[in-house]
């Protein structure tokens, strides 16, 4: 009998045991997110700049919830990342499933947004309400990422809860491993959005200018 899950109730102890997926802390293995940054341009820091100042308005009206901070926070990142232009699209609460290896277990779920080039995605966002943590999205978003149907290449992903952001890399050999970047706040000293941006495009433009 084939049981159906839903990918918001899978974690990662779940992942481990029955898709046997490791994590990976060699700095080397996703090198990715802090080599051959691009620079932003001052229109692209003033822009952040107005994100973050978004971001400290709204929360003096809480509760900020989900689809607030993909409205106000994770689609302007996008948009200044470029990622609504060709050769990209996106697509937003996609449907997915993936099977357990022994065919008895499907796990169902819908991506928040997720960004295609071609086919590759270039990154699967997961965004959460500020009250969670961004570890209660990480389950689910590695969920995502292990339903991607180009399993030759590396898949990236971001997740966020509109204060915290982290990069995600797996790779799917004949054991799946991923890793994980630093932490980036928005309400730390600075505007570290300047990163994250800089992220997004790089792991956007892998495979274009290399």
């Amino acid at each position: 009998m084939v049981e159906t899950l839903k990918a918001q109730r899978i974690d990662l102890r779940y992942l481990i045991d029955n898709f046997g997926l490791q994590r990976i802390r060699d700095d080397q293995f996703f090198g990715e997110w802090q080599t051959n940054l691009p620079e932003l341009t001052d229109i692209e820091k003033q822009a952040l700049d107005r994100v973050q100042e978004g971001y400290f308005n709204l929360v003096e009206y809480p509760p900020l919830l989900e689809n607030v901070v993909k409205l106000t926070i994770v689609s302007p990142l996008l948009f200044i990342a470029g990622l609504y232009l060709f050769p990209f699209h996106i697509k937003a609460e996609k449907s997915l499933e993936i099977r357990a290896e022994d065919e008895s277990v499907i796990i169902e779920g819908r991506i928040d947004i997720l960004v295609l080039r071609q086919n590759f995605w270039v990154t699967v966002i997961e965004s959460k309400q500020t009250a969670f943590s961004i570890e209660e999205g990480l389950a689910q978003i590695l969920t995502y990422m292990l339903a991607d149907p180009n399993p030759e290449t590396p898949t990236f992903g971001m997740i966020t809860n509109g204060v915290n952001f982290r990069f995600v890399k797996l790779v799917r050999e004949a054991t799946p491993k991923y890793a994980l970047s630093d932490e980036f706040v928005i309400d730390n000293r600075g505007n570290e959005l300047y990163s994250v941006l800089k992220i997004i495009k790089r792991l956007s433009q892998l495979g274009v200018n290399e």
